[in-house]
């Protein structure tokens, strides 16, 4: 969904259950509309200045093939492919993600086609798809290996999967910004990054929105799952795919300048992407 959680005013911890994806599900139905409403008016500003341009520089070449976007949203870097030339199809769980997905694509048409699905269980045949991508989805799904092999199914051989997630490393369940008398961030102190966490609760929202903006809205509660980069990493290789690129990326002076609080992000690497491949 594109969820960066880290990057915005820091989580309350109001739970803990252990949920399937339809759990999951309904939770995000709770959040489409906030999120969709705040996000459209650019304050999710850590996907679209930092995650999101990152994430398509790298890309391969996708103009004339076809890709499945895994945990879409609402449709916002769906779109971003499909302009790119990629004969699009868009996933989420979430329906009414999916319907502002859909009314956005009848305003400005990009031939994408948009469904509800889970992504533990794709709809699709084997060897359908010549990519897939996941935009900050995959590390809020419960069994994130069933949603990996899931991938690795929907792929022709030599297909790839490119997906991003918070940072393992930095994203853990004990995290404190610590900044000098200036307000400056000069460190990120973590901890618990060995602990099991599955579906934990937080309660967020954008912190680029003003005040009064964001008191219009009622927090996203959002499920936290918690892996190692070693789990992720291995995970991918147990699978199947080949490793084939990783990048952590982090704001530029220019987008700092213009957006003071996203200094941090050039402490610590927020966002983890990775390429890895069907072998052909």
């Amino acid at each position: 969904m594109g969820v960066q959680k880290i990057c915005y005013k820091w989580k309350d911890w109001v739970g803990y259950n252990k949920m399937d994806h339809f759990e999951v599900g309904r939770l995000w139905n709770e959040n489409a509309p906030a999120w969709t409403a705040l996000s459209r008016q650019g304050y999710d500003v850590y996907r679209d200045l930092v995650n999101t341009p990152a994430f398509l520089e790298v890309l391969p070449d996708i103009h004339g093939l076809e890709g499945l976007d895994i945990g879409c949203g609402e449709g916002s870097n769906t779109r971003k492919l499909a302009s790119l030339g990629a004969k699009m199809v868009g996933i989420d769980i979430s329906s009414i993600f999916i319907q502002e997905a859909i009314s956005q694509e009848n305003i400005e048409p990009l031939g994408i086609k948009f469904l509800v699905a889970s992504a533990l269980e794709l709809p699709f045949a084997d060897q359908r798809f010549d990519f897939a991508t996941a935009f900050m989805s995959l590390m809020d799904m419960p069994n994130y290996d069933i949603a990996l092999r899931e991938a690795f199914r929907i792929l022709k051989p030599g297909g790839f999967l490119q997906f991003s997630i918070t940072h393992p490393c930095f994203d853990t369940p004990h995290r404190k910004n610590l900044r000098d008398e200036m307000g400056k961030t000069y460190a990120i102190e973590v901890g618990g990054y060995f602990d099991r966490i599955d579906g934990q609760i937080s309660e967020w929202i954008f912190g680029s929105a003003p005040e009064k903006v964001q008191q219009q809205w009622p927090k996203f509660r959002i499920p936290f799952y918690h892996h190692t980069i070693s789990e992720w990493l291995n995970l991918l290789i147990d699978v199947g795919f080949v490793l084939e690129k990783f990048v952590e990326p982090k704001a530029n002076d220019v987008v700092t300048t213009h957006y003071p609080q996203m200094q941090d992000s050039q402490v610590v690497a927020y966002f983890l992407q990775v390429r890895c491949r069907k072998p052909g």
